[in-house]
């Protein structure tokens, strides 16, 4: 027990445990939509569009979270204008600004006197040098984007089914996805400084794609993946202690790390019932093969589990 507790007696690590789990809560939500969307392509576009704004905040003495803003803004606008204006598909107008942003990121934070070291906090972060106030604004956009969450879900469950229907319906899917681009930003900005603008988007895809596997309902795959995002930032903290590696980015492994346990157990599973089934003979196979047809969380399940929730009154 002392080597899970010992990693927690000081205060900045107590700060980076809970600033990683506000930060692991508001990627669940978010990233939810975005595997269900297959959005994943654009939110790393987005986790690493934030950097310019945040290299020129650091060099110019502003406020890193405006310039994440702005750059966010940026990134959403450049992407909307190229898909509109020419025949590119949109993730060619991703691929683009993604690179780019990134590139100009690079050179501006390179006009400062501290150069690496400012490049090393905003690619990775700095989770032990978390303070009050950064805890603090942290909380108020996961709270704001939560409430947004909410309001969004039913126009979100329509759309990650079919535009066309949620159009018809009267969910009103530009605004939506607007509304959904924003919730990315403020996702990315509001973790940004607990893991990095990098390893940002190891919670952001993660933990829900881990979820997806083990659930039916978009509601039980936020749940899973808050719990998966969790206990990756309390395990990241705890085995950078002991080992002495960089907090940020040990948080950031942990949740990949147990998508491919959660994977591989799971197939094997589906394996060994596959065995059982064909043991049974030919008259019990087929009750016995319609139920791991479709597993939990699978791509033909999420679907079907999308439609549900949205056609239930």
């Amino acid at each position: 027990m002392d080597w899970l507790l010992d990693p927690f007696q000081f205060g900045f690590q107590q700060r980076a445990l809970l600033g990683g789990i506000v930060a692991a809560a508001l990627c669940a939500v978010v990233g939810t939509w975005l595997v269900l969307r297959g959005m994943s392509f654009f939110g790393d576009a987005v986790v690493h569009g934030v950097l310019p704004g945040i290299a020129l905040a650091v060099v110019i003495g502003g406020d890193i979270h405006v310039g994440a803003a702005v750059a966010a803004l940026v990134m959403m606008a450049g992407v909307g204008l190229v898909h509109r204006t020419t025949t590119l598909k949109e993730d060619t107008a991703i691929g683009l600004l993604f690179v780019g942003m990134m590139a100009l990121g690079v050179v501006i934070i390179s006009l400062s006197d501290s150069y690496t070291g400012s490049l090393t906090a905003i690619l990775f972060g700095d989770a032990l040098g978390l303070t009050v106030p950064a805890l603090t604004l942290q909380a108020t956009i996961a709270v704001a984007v939560g409430l947004l969450a909410a309001l969004l879900h039913r126009p979100l469950l329509a759309l990650s089914f079919s535009e066309a229907k949620a159009q018809a319906l009267g969910m009103r899917p530009r605004l939506t996805h607007a509304l959904l681009l924003v919730m990315i930003g403020a996702a990315v900005i509001g973790s940004f400084q607990a893991v990095g603008t990098v390893l940002v988007f190891g919670l952001l895809v993660g933990p829900p794609a881990t979820a997806a596997l083990v659930t039916r309902t978009v509601p039980q795959m936020m749940m899973v993946a808050v719990l998966v995002g969790s206990l990756g930032v309390t395990a990241g903290l705890v085995l950078s202690y002991h080992w002495g590696t960089a907090g940020s980015a040990t948080m950031a492994l942990v949740p990949i790390v147990l998508f491919f346990v959660v994977l591989l157990t799971r197939a094997a599973v589906l394996a060994l019932a596959g065995r059982r089934v064909r043991r049974r003979g030919p008259e019990t196979a087929a009750p016995a093969v319609a139920a791991p047809a479709a597993p939990a969380g699978s791509a033909a399940s999420a679907t079907p589990a999308v439609e549900t929730e949205r056609t239930q009154p």
